[in-house]
């Protein structure tokens, strides 16, 4: 399945302005934006944090297969996909990351 295909499964982001990725301090390691060009990474990451409860080495797996053909393009060209990058760092024994919703007004 492509991205897109599997972006259509996932809950709506209409009521979030972005997602902060928290470390284990508490301290915003990365910030995903509800705007064009981030829209589907926020889509995925919030998927995520609903159904694991924190980007785990368990959601980064699944974050990945959601991305299909992207996570290659990243595995090709690194540092093109930063929200990409992450999960496969975290899948590979990074740190996992809070996630805190910033609800759109």
């Amino acid at each position: 399945m492509s991205f897109a295909e599997n972006l259509k499964k996932l809950p709506g982001i209409s009521h979030l302005a972005a997602l902060n990725l928290l470390d284990a301090d508490g301290n915003v390691a990365a910030t995903i934006e509800n705007k064009p060009g981030s829209q589907g990474s926020l889509a995925v990451y919030n998927h995520l944090a609903q159904t694991y409860g924190s980007i785990n080495a368990e959601a980064a797996k699944k974050g990945l297969e959601i991305f299909a053909e992207h996570t290659e393009d990243e595995r090709a060209n690194p540092g093109k996909h930063p929200n990409i990058a992450r999960l496969l760092q975290i899948e590979a024994g990074a740190p996992t990351l809070r996630v805190k919703h910033v609800f759109a007004v």
